[in-house]
C-alpha cells in the first residue's frame, strides 16, 4: 500500500511539473507568477463563457477569443451559455471600460484553471483582455483532444508603457496590415501604437483645414479622417492606445510641398527621391497660427492624452543659411540651433497644452525651459534616459529596440531599461521611466514584408517591458518565441508566409527548394550598412524586391544549426543525434549550389546571389571534412585548417546586402577538429 501511495504521489508531482513546464513553454510574455495545478481543462464543443455585467469591450473581447479558439481547435462555440449549460470560463470584471484609455490603467488579472473550470478575475477590461490572450496561448492539442493545463496565474505588467512605433511616412502601410499588427500587439500584451504619420517622403493623414497637405504631399496614399476614427476604435477594443506623431521641426518636407511658407528654405519643395531635408521656420508667427489650427484638427481625431512631435535629427542647414532666421536668433540671444529648437518646442508645447495634450519628443527636445510634463523618448540610451529622469522628466526607452536594424531577438532581449545610469536612480526618479517602445522605421519596408520585420522579434521586446526583470533566460525566450510565432499565423500575420511570396516573385514557377535552402540561412545586413552604401542617394520609390527585402531578419535555421553544433561539441563529439542532424544539413548545403545555379542564371533578381550560393556549398564541404575528423577522433591537418581561413573570412563578408549566418559554427567545427574531438569548446553565434 505504501508503495502504491508513493507511486501515486510521484505521478501527481510529475504531472504537476509537466503542466507547469507546458505553461511556461508557451507563454510570452512570461507572467509575473505561474503555479501549476493538477490535470487539465478539456476544451470541447460545450466550452462556455460567463461574464458579469455587459461591458461592450469585454463582450467583444470574448467574441474574438471564442472566434480565435474556434479557428485554432476547429470547433464551433456558442457565444452565450444557456441556463442549463455548465460554465467553463467564468469572468469577473470589477469595473467597466473607460471611453479613453489612460497611461497607468490597471492591467492586472488572475487566472485560475482546474480540470473542471476556469476563472478569470480582473479590475478592468484591460486585465480581462490580457487574461484571455494567456488562455489562448496555453490551449494545446493532446492525446485526448484540446486542453489547457491546470494553472494559477497572477499577472501584471512591469512597465505601464509598452509600445511599438510604425513609420508610415517613408512607405505607406495600408490599414488592414496595421490592424493585423494591432492583433499581434494585443497577443504580446503591448498597449501603445506610436504612429509616425508623415516624414519627408510622404504626408499620410487627411486634413480638411489644410487639404494641400495630403493632396500635394502624399502621392495619393493617406488615411481619411473617418479611417483614422475607425482605426482608433479598433485599437481601443484591443486595449491599445494610439499615440500620433506629427514630426517637427525637421523631417517635415512633405508638409512644405503644399504650404511652402512653412519651410525655412527658398523652395520649391518636392516629395521626390534625393530632395534635400528641410525644417520648419520657427521664427514666423504665421507658423504657430498654422500649427495651432492643424493640431486642433488632428488632436480631435486622437483621444489619447499624448501627442508626439518628433524633434529628432533637425538638419540646421536651412536655418544657418537663412539671413532672417539668423537675425532672429541674434536678436533673441540664441547661441545655436539647439536654442532655436528649444524656442520652437516651447511654442508647440503651449499649443498642445491649450488642446489638452501632453507633449512627447525624442532626446533632442530635452531642455530645462520645458515643463516637467513633457515626456522624453530616448534613442540614445539608458544614460540619456537617466539624465531626463534626474531633471524631473518622464521618459521612454527605444535605444536597443530598433527592429529595422535587423538585430537578433536575443540582442533586443538583453536591453534592460533600468540598466546603466538608470539603475543608480532613486526610487522616485526610477518611477519616471514609463517603459519603452520598439521602432519599425520604414526605409526598407513594404506592406508585404513589414510583418516579418516586426515579428516575432518584437515579442522579445514585449516581454522585456511586461515581465519581471529577473526573466532573463535567452534559451527559454527563443523556445517560447518560436511557439508565439506559430500562434501569430492564426491571427493572420504574414511574417512567415511572406518569404514564400518573395521567392516566387524572384524565381517564377518551379521547384524552389534549393532557393529556400539558401534563403533560410542568410539575413539582411545590420544597422545602417545598407543605407550607408547609397551615400545619400536613396530612392524610396524603388521596388523592394531583392533577396535582402525578402529574407527574415533572424535565421531560425542558422540558430538551430548553431545550437546543434554547440550540443555536439559539448558532448565531446559523442552526441550521435546532434551529429546526424549536422551531417544531414551539411550535405544539403554542399549539394545546393549545383541545384540552384540554373535558377540563378534564369532570373535577374537572383543573379547577385551566385557568390553566396557558392560560399554555402564550400561551407558544407569544409564542415563535412571537419565532422569526419571529429567522428574518428583524429586531428585534422593543421595545413588544411589554415587553408580554410580565407574561405571562412570571405563567406563571412556581406554580399548583395546579405550575410551568410552559418560561418561561425562551421569555423568552430573546423577549429575543434584540430583536437580530434578530445578538447571541445563551445560555438560562438
Amino acid at each position: 500500500m505504501r508503495a502504491l501511495l508513493v507511486a501515486g504521489l510521484v505521478l501527481v508531482l510529475a504531472h504537476s511539473v509537466c503542466a507547469q513546464v507546458e505553461a511556461q513553454r508557451t507563454l510570452m510574455p512570461m507572467p509575473a507568477s505561474v503555479h501549476a495545478g493538477n490535470g487539465e481543462l478539456v476544451i470541447d464543443r460545450n466550452f462556455r463563457v460567463s461574464v458579469n455585467g455587459n461591458d461592450p469591450v469585454v463582450e467583444r473581447g470574448i467574441r474574438r477569443f471564442l472566434q480565435q479558439l474556434s479557428l485554432e481547435t476547429g470547433m464551433m462555440f456558442a457565444e452565450k451559455s444557456g441556463a442549463s449549460t455548465p460554465v467553463t470560463l467564468q469572468i469577473q470584471c470589477d469595473h467597466g471600460s473607460e471611453k479613453i484609455q489612460k497611461l497607468g490603467d490597471d492591467e492586472s488579472y488572475v487566472l485560475g484553471v482546474t480540470s473542471t473550470a476556469a476563472k478569470l478575475t480582473a479590475p478592468t477590461p484591460l486585465g480581462v483582455l490580457h487574461g484571455l490572450e494567456t488562455m489562448l496561448q496555453m490551449a494545446r492539442v493532446g492525446t485526448k483532444g484540446f486542453a489547457i493545463p491546470a494553472v494559477t496565474i497572477q499577472d501584471q505588467p512591469r512597465f505601464a508603457w509598452r509600445g511599438l512605433l510604425i513609420d508610415v511616412g517613408r512607405h505607406f502601410i495600408p490599414l488592414e496590415v496595421l490592424k493585423r499588427n494591432l492583433d499581434a500587439m494585443a497577443a504580446a500584451k503591448m498597449n501603445v501604437l506610436h504612429w509616425h504619420l508623415y516624414d519627408n517622403e510622404g504626408f499620410r493623414i487627411e486634413s480638411k483645414r489644410f487639404p494641400k497637405l495630403q493632396a500635394e504631399g502624399s502621392d495619393g496614399q493617406y488615411y481619411t479622417q473617418q479611417e483614422i476614427r475607425d482605426f482608433v476604435e479598433f485599437a481601443h477594443d484591443r486595449g491599445i492606445r494610439i499615440v500620433p506623431e506629427f514630426e517637427m521641426p525637421g523631417h517635415s518636407r512633405s508638409m512644405f510641398v503644399g504650404y511652402p511658407e512653412l519651410g525655412s528654405g527658398p523652395g520649391p519643395y518636392q516629395v521626390t527621391p534625393g530632395a534635400p531635408d528641410a525644417a520648419i521656420d520657427p521664427t514666423r508667427d504665421e507658423t504657430y497660427k498654422f500649427l495651432d489650427k492643424f493640431l486642433d484638427e488632428m488632436t480631435k481625431l486622437f483621444p489619447d492624452e499624448y501627442v508626439h512631435i518628433g524633434g529628432d535629427e533637425v538638419n540646421g542647414h536651412e536655418w544657418d543659411t537663412n539671413p532672417k532666421i539668423q537675425a532672429f536668433m541674434h536678436a533673441h540671444g540664441m547661441k545655436n540651433n539647439q536654442d532655436l529648437q528649444a524656442y520652437f518646442n516651447q511654442k508647440v508645447q503651449t499649443i498642445l497644452s491649450k488642446h489638452h495634450k501632453i507633449m512627447i519628443g525624442w532626446d533632442e527636445v530635452l531642455h530645462p525651459d520645458l515643463p516637467k510634463t513633457v515626456v522624453v523618448q530616448s534613442w540614445r540610451g539608458q544614460d540619456s534616459l537617466a539624465t531626463a529622469a534626474q531633471q524631473g522628466y518622464r521618459g521612454l526607452l527605444s535605444f536597443g529596440y530598433y527592429l529595422d536594424l535587423m538585430w537578433p531577438a536575443s540582442r533586443h532581449y538583453a536591453v534592460e531599461p533600468m540598466s546603466g545610469r538608470a539603475a543608480l536612480l532613486s526610487a522616485e526618479e526610477k518611477s519616471r521611466i514609463l517603459g519603452g517602445e520598439s521602432c519599425m522605421w520604414s526605409e526598407w519596408i513594404t506592406p508585404e514584408n513589414i510583418d516579418s520585420r516586426i515579428w516575432p522579434r518584437n515579442a522579445a521586446v514585449a516581454e522585456r517591458l511586461w515581465s519581471p526583470a529577473e526573466v532573463q533566460d535567452t534559451n527559454s525566450m527563443y523556445a517560447r518565441m518560436d511557439a508565439f510565432s506559430w500562434r501569430l499565423q492564426w491571427l493572420g500575420m504574414k511574417h512567415r508566409s511572406a518569404l514564400e511570396s518573395g521567392l516566387s516573385r524572384m524565381a517564377g514557377a518551379g521547384d524552389m527548394e534549393a532557393l529556400r535552402n539558401l534563403a533560410e540561412v542568410i539575413e539582411p545586413v545590420k544597422d545602417y550598412e545598407r543605407m550607408d552604401k547609397l551615400k545619400g542617394v536613396w530612392d524610396f520609390r524603388a521596388p523592394l524586391v531583392r533577396m535582402a527585402d525578402v529574407v527574415r531578419p533572424e535565421s531560425e535555421q542558422a540558430r538551430r544549426f548553431h545550437d546543434a553544433v554547440e550540443t555536439y561539441l559539448k558532448s565531446g563529439a559523442k552526441d550521435r543525434v546532434a551529429e546526424n542532424q549536422i551531417r544531414t544539413t551539411l550535405v544539403t548545403w554542399r549539394d545546393n549550389d549545383a541545384k540552384l545555379r540554373p535558377q540563378l542564371d534564369h532570373s535577374f533578381l537572383l543573379q547577385e546571389l551566385g557568390p553566396l550560393s557558392a560560399d554555402l556549398s564550400m561551407l558544407g564541404s569544409s564542415g563535412l571534412f571537419a565532422l569526419d575528423y571529429l567522428e574518428r577522433f583524429a586531428p585534422s591537418p593543421a595545413l588544411w585548417r589554415t587553408q580554410q581561413s580565407p574561405m571562412l573570412d570571405s563567406a563571412a563578408t556581406a554580399k548583395a546586402d546579405l550575410l551568410l549566418m552559418v560561418v561561425g559554427p562551421i569555423r568552430q567545427l573546423i577549429d575543434a577538429s584540430g583536437g580530434g574531438g578530445k578538447t571541445m569548446g563551445t560555438t560562438q553565434p
